[in-house]
């Protein structure tokens, strides 16, 4: 397995060498691939992206959130 190569390496190698067409079709596929992501981003409702967060949920239910926000209510100063 070949290690990596740095992105201006990469870029000098494999990317400058092509037709100016043919990067230009490149970034357009680039661009398409990150737009991609960003909607299957964006469609993800709030539990997948709790889901997705590292560490473990404090609370199960409402009821605990609401036990804790009233105890930590009663340690702020007025």
């Amino acid at each position: 397995m070949s290690a990596m190569l740095p992105i201006d390496q990469f870029y000098e190698q494999q990317i400058r060498v092509l037709s100016r067409t043919d990067r230009l079709r490149l970034l357009a596929r680039i661009a398409d691939d990150l737009d991609d992501a960003d909607a299957l981003q964006r469609s993800l409702s709030a539990l997948d992206l709790l889901a997705q967060s590292p560490g473990g949920r404090a609370f199960t239910t409402a009821t605990e959130v609401s036990v804790n926000l009233a105890q930590e209510r009663g340690t702020w100063k007025p």
